[in-house]
């Protein structure tokens, strides 16, 4: 009999072309999505004179630099962030890349576009100069980022050089409460498991709360692999990702769709396969979180406390936990409900689909913004549907500021920043030290979150709004 696999075995094998003796394993990439960050590739192929070799398997969209006040160069301020959309636009045209620029209506952030528009897919290996690439896996593919010099070679081989990773599995069984979210989840998983408990491995989410997710609360799940340490992050195709991926463009069509579905079914892990390491948690016990330190480990329960150095047993860990207090200007033991914030974002490639501004809007309608907010679609198309359902309206009546499709200030690439010593609530997946700006501090939580403390100027439990 065939040995049990999981469903990384199963897509992993099939795509070695060739497997060293050192470990090293030369992989298929099925598909390749670069963004307007991914010049320094572009360059290297140039100056070899090299051909992109799978022009068909091979996506670009423009998100990291581009404004979110406006479509056009002019918007554009800054003359380095122009130039790097200049460049992302003539080389995609001179390499014959099907490209989303800047005005496209179908624009958006990477890992936003690939899965609304149906180019990743349950069984593919994908790629993505961009280390949130282990987003896409919430439809069932072995995804992950790469470095400019691997954007370069699997531009020009349409394979790639990697070494085999472990597996872990993580269930969480029981049915995520009232208020409580897929961000909340995956923020519970990283501050149990540490930003290095799954280092070297590839995430098979599992279990009951996972399976109740839509594919976009998913996304976000896998999203934040990649803060756990994690290569990848997975999860199973099933019935939900089947009725999202039917008519989407880049998606098999008709006859071609259902030849497609009887193989992805196929993909889940077997009964039995065994996980190098597991973990669990009770989904039943999440509570709406906050981070309120440096790192996304560095995340509790809205209803708790700062914690203290003397929390922690280890000379390391009361090291960080010094160094992240000074920096984030908080004292032990302060309520994170008594945390006042300067500003509110609400965006992202981890937070910014319709369900998100739908789960935002939803507490945005109760009030009126205390602090400033900015709201970025994460694509064109999702501006677009937001408007078409009145978002919009709900925010700006609110007070918050309705944006175009960009990185914006997740990362600040296109000069949306936080000052220096201000506070923000945000719906992105990263709270390193200057992350938003320098001397920023960042506080991540889920989007309807980050609206509650829009409108109170503090964190709240959004729990005691929905009621409201």
């Amino acid at each position: 009999m065939t040995a049990a696999q999981t469903m990384f075995d199963k897509i992993w094998r099939p795509h070695v072309v060739v497997e060293r003796d050192d470990g090293n394993t030369l992989l298929y990439i099925d598909r390749h999505i670069v963004h307007d960050g991914s010049f320094h590739a572009f360059a290297q192929l140039r100056e070899r004179g090299m051909e992109v070799a799978r022009v068909g398997q091979t996506l670009g969209t423009a998100d990291h630099y581009v404004p979110s006040a406006g479509r056009t160069l002019d918007d554009v301020p800054n003359p380095t962030a122009r130039r790097v959309i200049e460049a992302f636009d003539t080389n995609t045209a001179d390499f014959g890349v099907q490209a989303f620029r800047m005005a496209d209506p179908n624009q958006g952030i990477v890992h936003v576009v690939g899965p609304e528009q149906g180019f990743t897919l349950p069984g593919i290996t994908l790629v993505c100069g961009d280390s949130h690439t282990s987003t896409h896996g919430a439809l069932g593919a072995l995804a992950f980022g790469i470095g400019a010099s691997e954007v370069a070679h699997v531009l020009a081989t349409q394979t790639l050089w990697q070494t085999r990773p472990k597996t872990i599995r993580i269930l969480v069984d029981g049915s995520l409460g009232v208020g409580v979210t897929s961000k909340d989840m995956i923020l519970a998983i990283i501050a149990r498991i540490g930003t290095a408990g799954a280092t070297g491995h590839v995430v098979e989410y599992a279990g009951q709360a996972v399976r109740n997710f839509s594919v976009e609360q998913r996304l976000t799940v896998c999203n934040m692999s990649i803060e756990a340490g994690a290569r990848a992050g997975m999860i199973a195709p099933d019935e939900i990702t089947y009725a999202y991926l039917k008519g989407r463009p880049f998606a098999p069509q008709d006859q071609e769709f259902d030849r497609a579905v009887t193989y992805w079914r196929s993909l889940p892990s077997d009964e039995g396969a065994r996980f190098d390491k597991e973990a669990q948690l009770d989904g039943g016990k999440i509570e709406p979180m906050v981070t309120w330190g440096t790192s996304p480990q560095m995340g509790i329960p809205i209803s708790g406390k700062v914690p203290g150095p003397d929390q922690f047993t280890d000379a390391e860990g009361q090291t960080a936990t010094r160094d992240a207090l000074d920096y984030m200007g908080l004292e032990a033991g302060t309520r994170m409900t008594d945390v006042a914030v300067d500003q509110v974002f609400i965006g992202s490639c981890t937070n910014s689909r319709i369900e998100d501004l739908r789960e935002a809007a939803a507490i945005a309608r109760k009030g009126k913004a205390a602090v400033p907010t900015l709201v970025s679609a994460g694509s064109t198309r999702v501006k677009v549907q937001a408007e078409k359902e009145g978002l919009d309206r709900i925010f700006k009546e609110a007070g918050f500021v309705w944006a175009d499709s960009s990185c914006s200030m997740c990362v600040g690439m296109n000069g949306d920043l936080v000052g220096a010593g201000k506070r923000c609530a945000s719906t992105s997946n990263r709270n390193f030290k200057g992350r938003q700006g320098q001397g920023a501090r960042t506080h991540l939580v889920s989007p309807a979150m980050a609206a509650a403390a829009a409108l109170k100027g503090h964190f709240v439990d959004v729990r005691d709004l929905m009621g409201a």
